[in-house]
């Protein structure tokens, strides 16, 4: 019983860690002929759990399992095996001593004063419709030039949704400061960050397209968060992103952390209809874990937005995918349910350019709207450091930048998220301003899609190519040639007088 003792307390808390990570596998091992016979007097029970998928968690694989068992004696297997067994058992939901639901005070009379909104009487009449949070004459709203209050992309302010109606805005960018994903925290600090940062307007010289021109961008505040709660939160937010959609506006959320990616899509799908647009989905980790014990984690929005049919696994793309999870069950699951993923091995394989144009020519393809969630950490850490759950390897910005602003440009967009940066684990300000360059990207998109650019893959004459003659060759001038003047460079032509 000692030595029984010993492995239940040595594995008990090996099952507690990874019990919410375990998924079911098709292909049950063979146990060797040896360890077959230690094990032939046990009862059917004990046998048939050493071939179980906890079983195999408790030694990371079934070979390094029956490697183990393989040096004891009957007995000991006998009672590494019960130890294990009793170990699954205990960290099983017991009705007895376990609360089923976590208790609120629903007498509490403020118990949704978290989220009232401000009632309008309280503030001084005014016309529906955006306005600017500037001092000056000349500051474009209060963003980091604008001298006044800091706002997304220096944009004016709405506060109701009929601000939205009234000012035809294009986009709205709101705020969703949660903070209840594992690692590191801070992404509650991605909003007031990004605002205070600049990147998020001005010209896009590679289409020389400025998005701050062509749309009606508004700054729609921050949504009410519940940090003590995910689940509370996420339902409000789904409210909020509805709210914004029904006007008309795109709603563009800065969060926060990943939880953000189901509440954002299932409000969408509330106003736009289950399973009417896709998703493509910028990640290291493919955010679909299940099983776990609470109905929503910053690593389980997307098999939760699959599960209850707000998108279509096979309108779903994922972009970026590395590191130590998903394992072969994650892979798995994606492709029984259509989604099509696009890891950093396949871009080892086959090159970024390639890659690229095959998620670009499948987000086109159902012909359907698209939603995109950017998470951050899909960038290495030495462009965003200030992340919860960074992953070397990444992509560069020069590779994410243009295939954010193509797909928001070849195709009509219901939504756009961009989560998890925390800047407090950054020191510097590069995690905030790529994160608002990132952001840049799809706002020059939905730019180019207004104004009706819809060339594939455009960039602007003006920027890729400056119209001089190299070096060595002859420039036609009223019908005779000129040489180039070496001393001008490459690209020079010599000065006229």
């Amino acid at each position: 019983m000692t030595m029984k003792r010993m492995a239940l307390g040595a594995l008990l808390m090996a099952t507690v860690i990874s019990s919410a990570a375990v998924i079911a596998q098709s292909d049950k091992p063979t146990i060797p002929p040896a360890l077959e016979a230690k094990i032939k007097d046990l009862p059917k029970a004990k046998r048939e759990f050493l071939t179980s998928d906890p079983a195999e968690m408790f030694a990371g694989s079934y070979d390094k399992l029956f490697e183990r068992l393989a040096t004891k004696s009957p007995q000991e297997i006998d009672a590494y095996i019960e130890a294990m067994m009793d170990a699954v058992a205990a960290s099983k939901f017991n009705a007895k001593t376990d609360m089923a639901a976590i208790p609120l005070d629903t007498d509490n009379e403020n118990f949704n004063g978290w989220k009232l909104r401000r009632p309008s009487g309280l503030d001084p009449k005014r016309e529906a419709g955006p306005f600017e949070l500037s001092y000056y004459a000349n500051g474009r709203g209060g963003g980091v030039y604008g001298g006044g209050i800091a706002t997304f992309a220096g944009a004016p302010v709405a506060i109701f949704p009929e601000d939205l109606v009234a000012g035809k805005v294009d986009v709205a960018i709101v705020g969703a400061p949660l903070d209840m994903g594992s690692g590191y925290r801070g992404a509650k600090g991605g909003p007031s960050a990004m605002r205070t940062q600049y990147g998020a307007g001005g010209i896009d010289m590679y289409t020389m397209v400025d998005p701050s021109k062509e749309l009606k961008i508004v700054d729609y505040g921050d949504i009410a968060i519940d940090n003590m709660s995910t689940e509370r939160t996420v339902a409000h937010v789904r409210e909020r992103v509805a709210e914004i959609a029904r006007t008309g506006a795109l709603p563009f959320i800065v969060g926060g952390d990943h939880s953000l990616e189901y509440s954002d899509v299932a409000g969408l799908a509330d106003v736009h209809g289950k399973g009417s647009f896709g998703v493509v989905h910028f990640d290291s980790h493919y955010d679909a874990g299940k099983g776990g014990v609470h109905f929503i984690t910053h690593g389980a929005p997307v098999y939760r937005a699959v599960k209850e049919g707000h998108v279509l696994g096979k309108n779903y793309i994922q972009v970026g995918l590395r590191g130590p999870w998903p394992e072969k069950e994650g892979f798995e699951w994606m492709r029984d349910n259509g989604v099509r993923y696009h890891a950093m091995p396949e871009i080892e394989k086959n090159g970024w350019a390639a890659t690229m144009e095959r998620a670009l020519k499948e987000a086109r393809e159902s012909g359907k709207k698209i939603f995109i969630s950017f998470d951050v950490d899909v960038l290495d850490p030495a462009f965003i450091p200030g992340t919860g759950t960074p992953v070397p390897g990444g992509l560069t910005m020069r590779e994410a930048i243009p295939i954010v602003r193509r797909l928001c440009a070849e195709n009509e967009l219901v939504g756009f998220e961009i989560v998890e940066l925390a800047p407090v684990l950054d020191p510097t300000y590069r995690s905030a301003l790529n994160a608002n360059f990132i952001m840049h990207a799809c706002l020059t998109g939905v730019a180019m899609r207004k104004k009706g650019i819809k060339q594939t893959g455009f960039l602007s004459d003006l920027t890729t190519e400056h119209g001089q003659p190299f070096y060595g060759e002859k420039a036609a001038k009223d019908g005779k040639t000129e040489k180039v003047d070496p001393r001008y460079g490459r690209g020079g032509r010599r000065p006229t007088t």
